[in-house]
């Protein structure tokens, strides 16, 4: 006699066939991201590529569809190259700051946080993330600003004469804190700088404790094992924190608007030219400068093994 089977589902015969076949299963699975990131973001960065070999017309003040290197030489001009000065100098400056804020921070939760005050730990750091970007900046505003708390409890120490004599310095002062390049940078250090921590702190808890005795048996002062161990074995958590911090300063346009002088920056540029100017092919020649500084520097990040920090 013949055992009759039952008559199976759609889904059981599908679980059949991607058992049978697992490379289809994995095909798609892969193919909408596969698809999201070609046609969606590199097709959009292919797009901007494209225009920022056009160029404007003076006359009509259209988009001249021909390949041209006319866009990129108007980078060049004084007042562009000194957008692009700017915004390197802002990135660069922004970087170091949180890094040498966000080592000791990541190092204590690293070597000395244990249980309950890892996660108060983890918490403090994520907590400023969840909160509006926005209200963020403007609370800064209001903070650095002639009249804010920052300057009433200066002033209320007796020391606000440190604020008017930095204030007074050239390139980074102001009439206050919040017009002034020192007022955007705190701004920025505060609000990237759990990017920076995070990786530090992942890079740190991968140092041997093992290392850090054997170099102090072997006669080794804590600067010398800061120095010869802990400071090169973090240094790729660092790399990967600079990542974030120098990327998002570069293509940041809201703080910049905000907290500081009227001064443009790469963002701002970028926001001013493709928005009111109407200037397309220029704004995709600025956006394209921090692609490919980027793309530069994660090159190297690699090979320094930032990556595995991330």
């Amino acid at each position: 006699m013949t055992a009759l089977l039952p008559a199976t589902s759609l889904a059981d015969r599908l679980t059949a066939l991607f058992w049978r076949r697992p490379n289809l299963l994995l095909v798609l699975l892969i193919t909408p991201p596969l698809l999201w990131l070609g046609v969606v973001y590199l097709g959009s960065l292919a797009a901007l590529l494209l225009q920022s070999f056009y160029s404007i017309d003076e006359f009509s003040g259209l988009v001249v569809p021909e390949f041209t290197l006319k866009t990129y030489a108007e980078l060049l001009r004084p007042s562009n190259f000194d957008i692009l000065l700017r915004t390197l100098a802002m990135s660069a400056a922004v970087t170091i700051g949180c890094a040498i804020l966000a080592f000791p921070i990541a190092y204590l939760a690293a070597r000395y946080a244990r249980g309950r005050w890892k996660a108060v730990f983890y918490l403090g750091i994520m907590l400023p993330l969840w909160s509006s970007y926005l209200v963020k900046v403007y609370a800064w505003k209001l903070i650095l600003a002639k009249e804010g708390i920052l300057t009433w409890t200066a002033e209320s120490l007796g020391a606000g004469f440190v604020i008017e004599a930095v204030l007074q310095l050239p390139w980074i002062g102001g009439n206050s804190l919040s017009t002034a390049f020192l007022g955007t940078w705190l701004v920025f250090v505060y609000v990237w700088l759990p990017f920076m921590i995070l990786p530090v702190q992942a890079s740190l808890e991968r140092v041997p404790q093992s290392m850090i005795e054997a170099s102090a048996d072997l006669g080794a002062t804590a600067a010398q094992t800061f120095r010869n161990i802990t400071l090169p074995l973090a240094l790729p958590g660092l790399i990967a924190g600079s990542i974030f911090t120098f990327s998002l300063t570069m293509g940041d346009y809201i703080i910049p608007q905000i907290i500081g002088t009227s001064a443009s920056f790469i963002g701002m540029a970028v926001y001013k030219l493709q928005g009111t100017a109407g200037n397309i092919p220029l704004a995709a020649a600025f956006a394209v400068v921090p692609i490919a500084i980027m793309l530069v520097y994660l090159a190297l990040a690699k090979r320094a093994g930032a990556f595995d920090a991330l």
